[in-house]
């Protein structure tokens, strides 16, 4: 075995390991996701890690990982949200703007009030879960919002010339949470499909040319991403797709 290396290379090979191991391959394919022209449901929850009665939803939400259904048909996110933070637990994941989504879909009738855990599939609010049922997918035909991610660049089309909303959220999977205070103190939460960021960009052509969002949270072993179209200063989507990203390759 050779072993012939000089002290002055070690520097710059550990350097160039370092590189690789955040940007992946040069050589490495760009991520393409379709929707397909049939409406791709997008599942919406509302929960926060100080809500004793939000882990039994998350728990059904998590399921979703192993569905033959998921990104195709399905697309969930879990936006966690700030109004119960003020009981004993700060959710590190909640913000107001996710609060803000829910209450956007209050005033538009979409829901009675605002609480959690809710749902909602695509734009209306949803208690199925309860039941252990899965929402029933759309026969509407929006049209096909295609999206292809190279590193930290995102380009979508869809086929619609009016004033939109492209949305994109990246998502955390594998995350544990030990709950020292709260409604939920002494346990230890589980949870996928965790909105870290969301962005939203407008386009009158159908056409975008963006970055992806960046986060702070490093906490999930697994991402994925979630994109979908909205028509401007309205909540319920259009039409959805996602999929799962290469953490070696995307850098969040």
């Amino acid at each position: 075995m050779n072993t012939d290396i000089s002290i002055t290379s070690l520097p710059r090979l550990v350097l160039l390991a370092g590189f690789l191991l955040l940007t992946g391959s040069a050589s490495a394919e760009p991520l393409i996701l379709n929707s397909g022209a049939t409406q791709v449901t997008l599942l919406e929850l509302y929960t926060s890690q100080g809500c004793s009665s939000c882990p039994p939803a998350e728990r059904w939400l998590n399921e979703y990982v192993d569905s033959k259904d998921l990104w195709t048909r399905t697309v969930p996110l879990a936006f966690h949200v700030d109004y119960w933070d003020y009981i004993g637990w700060k959710d590190i994941f909640a913000t107001p703007e996710h609060g803000e989504r829910q209450r956007d879909y209050a005033r538009s009738a979409r829901a009675r009030t605002v609480y959690t855990p809710g749902f909602f599939v695509n734009g209306r609010e949803w208690r199925g879960w309860t039941f252990r049922l899965k929402p029933r997918a759309s026969n509407m035909q929006p049209g096909n919002l295609s999206v292809t991610i190279d590193d930290d660049k995102l380009a979508a089309t869809y086929p619609q010339a009016a004033p939109l909303e492209l949305h994109i959220a990246l998502l955390g999977f594998e995350i544990v949470t030990p709950i020292e205070r709260g409604e939920n103190r002494n346990s230890t939460l589980r949870q996928e499909f965790v909105v870290l960021a969301h962005e939203m960009h407008d386009s009158t052509n159908g056409h975008w040319d963006v970055r992806l969002p960046k986060v702070t949270h490093d906490q999930a072993g697994r991402y994925g991403v979630a994109v979908w179209v909205s028509a401007s200063d309205k909540p319920e989507p259009l039409q959805a797709t996602g999929g799962w990203l290469n953490r070696r390759k995307h850098q969040y």
